[in-house]
């Protein structure tokens, strides 16, 4: 239906029609009755006009379940396991709840479908969670229109829509006395991770995948390696190695050396013997679903995982009055450039005195049981 709009300073009559998430507009002349009819009757032709050239575009049309099949394929070399998890399920609640099938053409994903779809997760869990949807379901569809032949010209179906109202809850950061009291309860790899986690501010994955070649005793730092930046582009920062983190991880290299396990390269790895870590043993960590949870409840500590950790770290360093640029340095929140310009403005040593400064462990330093060969 034709609008009143105000262009170069005066009203005049637009036109406007989508068919299939494409659209066409144009503006008249004036705001007069004969513009209004005008607007009318090009709407009416434009619509018809459109529909006949999408029955002849699109006579051969591309299957949705060939878009995610390739997009996903895509997606699973280029981002970390839980970015690529994230994409995949909300495929599969788009699917489950609009009834589109594999064979479903792509046209069949209308603003319609989208809207109503979003809603639904808005309404039943969240404004966060359907932006979520929104964010992911958007970017795959504009990586069709930029990889995929017969992909439909037009809007965004799903990136047209706008964001829902979110509430969000701020992160749950444990107080220090609560990871100390965790910390106590460890021993041997355990409480060489834990203090892992805490000085480097680091991430999950970050620690499980750390290698011994990443650990410059020499130059007292360590490289992170994380896929958590734009593109899925894995990428490493060094960071500094306090004077006790440097200690704990001495010894327990010297401790690793003694033993029999067939990975040499990473500095953590299941060393459980019970039944259900057998087919892990000796690997790199994956998952460590349960240890936090065991410890805080024996604790008698609120639970709190590796990632609060990190949090925590940060909110130390804040306390203890470091700049938040120093702070940003440590937990590498920013784009690839970001360690480069950060040693290039305040320097390798002031972050070093912020951690050093920040993360003293209470009581000696940590002791290990010499393992026995056989």
């Amino acid at each position: 239906m034709p609008s009143l709009i105000k262009k170069r300073g005066a009203m005049r009559y637009q036109a406007s029609v989508t068919v299939n998430g494409i659209m066409r507009q144009k503006v008249f002349q004036d705001d007069s009755q004969r513009s209004k009819r005008d607007a009318y009757l090009w709407e009416e032709k434009t619509r018809k006009e459109l529909e006949v050239e999408q029955s002849t575009i699109n006579t051969v049309s591309l299957a949705v379940g060939d878009w995610v099949n390739q997009y996903l394929e895509e997606a699973e070399q280029r981002f970390a396991k839980v970015t690529f998890d994230e994409k995949k399920a909300a495929f599969t609640r788009f699917f489950t709840d609009t009834g589109l099938i594999k064979d479903s053409p792509i046209e069949g994903i209308s603003l319609t479908v989208c809207r109503n779809y979003l809603i639904k997760q808005n309404r039943e869990r969240s404004g966060n969670a359907a932006n979520k949807d929104r964010k992911n379901l958007g970017t795959a569809w504009k990586w069709g229109l930029d990889y995929l032949e017969q992909w439909p010209k037009g809007l965004n179906p799903i990136l047209s829509i706008k964001k829902f109202p979110e509430k969000r809850e701020p992160r749950y950061v444990p107080p220090e006395e609560d990871f100390w009291k965790v910390f106590e309860l460890t021993s041997g790899q355990d409480r060489v991770m834990l203090l892992t986690f805490l000085h480097l501010a680091a991430r999950r994955s970050e620690v499980f995948h750390l290698k011994w070649s990443d650990v410059d005793f020499s130059s007292k730092r360590i490289r992170l390696w994380t896929q958590k930046r734009e593109g899925g582009n894995q990428e490493c920062d060094w960071l500094p190695m306090t004077t006790e983190l440097r200690s704990v991880l001495l010894k327990w290299w010297e401790e690793r050396l003694a033993q029999t396990t067939a990975d040499k390269d990473h500095v953590f790895l299941c060393l459980d013997e019970f039944f259900f870590c057998e087919e892990y043993y000796g690997k790199p960590f994956k998952h460590r679903q349960h240890l936090m949870k065991r410890l805080c409840e024996k604790a008698n500590v609120k639970p709190f995982g590796f990632h609060a950790i990190r949090h925590l770290s940060a909110s130390i360093l804040y306390k203890k009055g470091n700049s938040v640029s120093v702070i940003q340095s440590i937990l590498r929140h920013k784009n690839p450039n970001t360690t480069t310009r950060y040693l290039r403005t305040i320097g390798l040593e002031d972050t070093r005195s912020a951690l050093e400064e920040g993360f003293r462990m209470p009581g000696k330093v940590i002791e290990f049981q010499k393992a026995v060969n056989g």
